[in-house]
């Protein structure tokens, strides 16, 4: 019998200052929304950017013992990895959110809106701000569409979702009449 291949990982250390976590979560409170934060990884090589993530994760959420991903939207992945000692498996769905990855602890689940790589840096960094913050409730799609100029007004950006897919138009008083 064959086992699957298992990757290994080095000891995390802090990343060097260029090489910072593009991660954003929800600061703890009530779970809201569709997801609890973005991250923007550099690759789509699955088990080279999980180590210092799920490092940050795991201060949150404690021991991460599972990862879920699209399945088609990452390079080969092993079924299982090993970060900071400990065994975590890995699950690819053709069902899961192609813009998704869910991390899991023993009594946790955060669910991230995952930013492709080649994105611009500052349409990422709207997407991510979005996706971060507190009371965000937009679904998946509508946070992919968010610009960075969105994150600043939250109420405009939705107008401005509202108005693209056919809401009603509103017209300043001045220029009614």
């Amino acid at each position: 019998m064959m086992s699957a291949p298992t990757t290994r990982s080095a000891p995390h250390s802090a990343p060097s200052e260029h090489e910072h976590l593009r991660l954003r979560l929800k600061p703890r409170g009530p779970v809201t929304g569709f997801v609890d934060g973005g991250w923007w990884p550099r690759s789509r090589d699955l088990p080279a950017e999980l180590p210092a993530l799920l490092a940050v994760l795991a201060i949150r959420i404690g021991p991460v013992e599972r990862v879920s991903y699209h399945l088609e939207d990452w390079g080969p992945v092993p079924r299982r990895t090993t970060v900071d000692g400990r065994r975590v498996r890995l699950a690819g769905y053709r069902s899961q959110h192609p813009a998704t990855i869910d991390v899991l602890s023993a009594g946790h689940r955060v669910t991230l809106l995952v930013v492709a790589p080649e994105t611009t840096p500052h349409t990422a960094h709207g997407v991510l701000m979005a996706a971060g913050r507190r009371a965000n409730t937009d679904c998946i799609d509508e946070l992919l569409l968010t610009r960075a100029d969105d994150s600043a007004d939250p109420d405009e950006a939705a107008q401005q979702r509202w108005d693209q897919d056919g809401g009603p138009v509103h017209m300043h008083p001045a220029k009614a009449g």
